[in-house]
């Protein structure tokens, strides 16, 4: 099953996740392109049809690299990853801070979606 969301959809996890006196973007801009870039069929020639995994960090490493929040974007995008694993029907469960661990990655440029992907999916329940 692929679970496609929208800019709607992140932003009810941004409600979820960072509460209702919380709720402007920044740049939603780029809400529309992590939503356009967890929908691609081909990421890459090794993967022609991504996993909720690989969706899942597009999601993430987008809204990290883009920051569409004014602020606390780092949370926003771990809440993202794992709503849609959760709602992929793959839910994860990390390590204690192992979440914040791989976003301050992201976010230093150490780690690319496939990278991203394949620690999710260590992660699945």
């Amino acid at each position: 099953m692929h679970l496609y969301v929208d800019v709607s959809w992140l932003l009810d996890v941004q409600e979820a996740a960072l509460g209702t006196d919380d709720m402007s973007v920044a740049d939603y801009s780029a809400l529309v392109a992590a939503v356009a870039r967890h929908k691609t069929k081909l990421p890459s020639l090794q993967a022609a049809d991504p996993d909720a995994a690989w969706r899942a960090a597009a999601l993430m490493h987008t809204i990290v690299r883009l920051e569409p929040l004014p602020h606390r974007n780092s949370l926003f995008a771990a809440f993202v990853a794992a709503q849609y694993m959760d709602q992929s029907g793959e839910g994860i469960d990390p390590p204690y801070g192992a979440l914040s661990d791989l976003v301050r990655k992201i976010r230093d440029s150490a780690l690319r979606v496939p990278a991203v992907a394949d620690q999710l999916r260590a992660w699945r329940l």
